[in-house]
């Protein structure tokens, strides 16, 4: 009986129909992304909003006032009295009853002549100019509920971290493919109720909802494309990734276009129904069949894949080589039971965490460059094309272990340097820094194939969501990290990347080399390597 390299090699490696196939399961990332960075414009700043009078709203109606004449009556005195209170965090202590004075509504209160007005805190009653624009208007996240806004994206990390477990246990135990389509499912329903949340809390429930299905959409994509072409061909993981980036480009021109939170957050959830339409376009991995006992099945779908790719398959293959492992579901004890098992999902659990921790933290400090929101955050998604181009071009040549280590390495040389580099000279700072961001986004991309690489078919996916959701603990993290040492020291937060990324540098110079080599099918293969 023929092994399952041996049917791909003759029905193509890399023939029409994986093309098409990675085709159309690229679109995922572009979603994912989207959904991934859209707290940058679900969440953008509000504009000009001030806190209204108890009150003020039934007097304004009664009076007719406009809004600018309201705010006029509400935030002038405020800065008369004190320049330092804008008004939008602190309002007059007074109430707005019916016997105010349309003309002078402040008048039986005194103007503030005698001394700074008497100020309370305010909770609620926000009037914002553009109260549809981000959930920050919509839910009321300013002052002491600004808070709130860095929860909702920790919120949809968490999401992304459950997916990572639960998801990624699935599609080792119910198939791939199953997954995929109700990951897509999810995703598109959750973002319709997360548009349309009548409270923040609803909110919240079903971002990280969505956060857990679009976990499922990319991991799931992520595995299946990976195990549809041969060895040489799996370079397909890093071009993958570009789709990625390219959702990162794409999304500043919707919001641009799109002027309120719910169209932007619909915008980038609706797509996710018509990969639904991939039921009919893309088959179950033929390699999770085999782990499953399933070889007839396998062994259609790889005729099918011949036929398409214009080749025809032997008529002995009768059957293919089917793993001797008896069919079991995933745990975490099988990725660490054994010793290269072990060595190999440590090692790729701290670089996951690392080059999250990292990248979001690099992406963090250096912040917006010029004032065009839009402008910038494209520039930055752009940024990241040379690291895949870089990749392609190299991987191929010289294995996968060194660009992976140098990534690490020169990333930490990068914030090394750039810690240290006086304050003067910010050109040099960012260029530096840049370099870093790109360093650290090639060992980021490498940790994506190796991954796959290195863990065997029956325990493939469960594998990689499970490492990978150290990048979503990275992603938690990064913030409270950089925030909090960047109090002590400016450049704190540098120094502590770069220790982690030179001891993830080192450290993965022990993994085996996977280039050119064929996927594993069982653990032994991977004792093997």
């Amino acid at each position: 009986m023929p092994s399952f390299d041996e049917v791909l090699k003759e029905a193509g490696e890399f023939g029409r129909f994986q093309k098409r196939v990675f085709f159309l399961l690229s679109q995922t990332g572009i979603t994912f992304s989207s959904l991934f960075a859209s707290v940058v414009f679900l969440g953008r700043a509000p504009g000009n909003f001030w806190c209204r009078i108890p009150g003020a709203a039934e007097l304004s109606e009664r009076c007719g006032w406009t809004l600018e004449e309201e705010r006029n009556f509400t935030v002038l005195p405020l800065l008369l009295g004190n320049e330092s209170v804008p008004g939008q965090c602190e309002r007059l202590d007074v109430t707005w009853d019916a016997s105010a004075s349309c003309s002078s509504p402040l008048g039986r209160h005194g103007n503030g002549s005698a001394g700074s007005p008497p100020l309370a805190p305010c909770h609620q009653h926000w009037v914002y100019e553009q109260p549809r624009a981000s959930i920050v208007s919509e839910y009321d996240l300013v002052c002491g509920n600004a808070w709130m806004l860095d929860l909702s994206q920790a919120i949809l990390n968490l999401g992304f971290l459950a997916g990572a477990f639960i998801l990624g246990y699935a599609a080792d135990r119910y198939g791939r493919i199953l997954i995929y389509l109700l990951s897509c499912l999810g995703v598109g329903i959750c973002g319709i109720i997360v548009a349309f949340s009548p409270n923040f809390t609803v909110f919240l429930i079903f971002r990280f909802l969505q956060g857990m299905f679009g976990k499922g959409t990319w991991m799931t994509c992520y595995v299946i494309v990976t195990e549809i072409v041969g060895s040489d061909q799996r370079m397909v993981g890093i071009v993958i990734q570009i789709f990625f980036t390219l959702g990162i480009i794409i999304l500043p021109g919707i919001a641009y276009l799109i002027p309120t939170w719910q169209g932007i957050q619909l915008a980038i959830s609706l797509p996710n129904f018509l990969f639904l339409l991939y039921y009919w376009v893309v088959p179950e991995s033929p390699r999770w069949l085999l782990t499953r006992k399933k070889g007839e099945k396998a062994l259609k779908i790889m005729r099918s894949i011949a036929k398409h790719n214009g080749k025809f398959l032997s008529p002995h293959y009768s059957e293919i080589t089917i793993s001797n492992e008896e069919v079991s579901n995933p745990s975490f004890l099988d990725l660490v039971r054994t010793p290269q098992m072990r060595r190999n999902t440590l090692i790729l659990m701290y670089a996951w965490f690392t080059s999250a921790l990292i990248y979001q933290g690099l992406v963090m400090r250096l912040g917006i460059i010029g004032g065009n929101l839009y402008l910038d955050f494209f520039i930055s998604g752009a940024v990241e094309l040379p690291s895949a181009v870089l990749i392609i071009v190299t991987m191929d040549r010289i294995g996968r272990r060194l660009p992976f280590a140098m990534g690490n390495i020169v990333a930490s040389v990068a914030c090394l340097i750039t810690a240290f580099l006086p304050e003067d000279i910010p050109w040099l700072k960012t260029t530096v820094a840049t370099l870093g961001r790109l360093s650290i986004t090639v060992a980021f991309e490498v940790v994506y194939l190796v991954n796959s690489e290195l863990y065997p078919t029956t325990l493939r996916n469960f594998g990689v969501s499970l490492c990978s959701s150290l990048c979503d603990l990275g992603g938690i993290i990064a913030p409270f990290l950089l925030f909090r040492l960047a109090a002590i020291w400016l450049e704190l937060p540098l120094v502590i990347f770069s220790i982690l990324a030179a001891v993830c540098g080192l450290l993965v110079l022990l993994l085996p080399e996977t280039k050119g080599i064929s996927l594993p099918e069982t653990v032994e293969d991977v004792e093997k390597l």
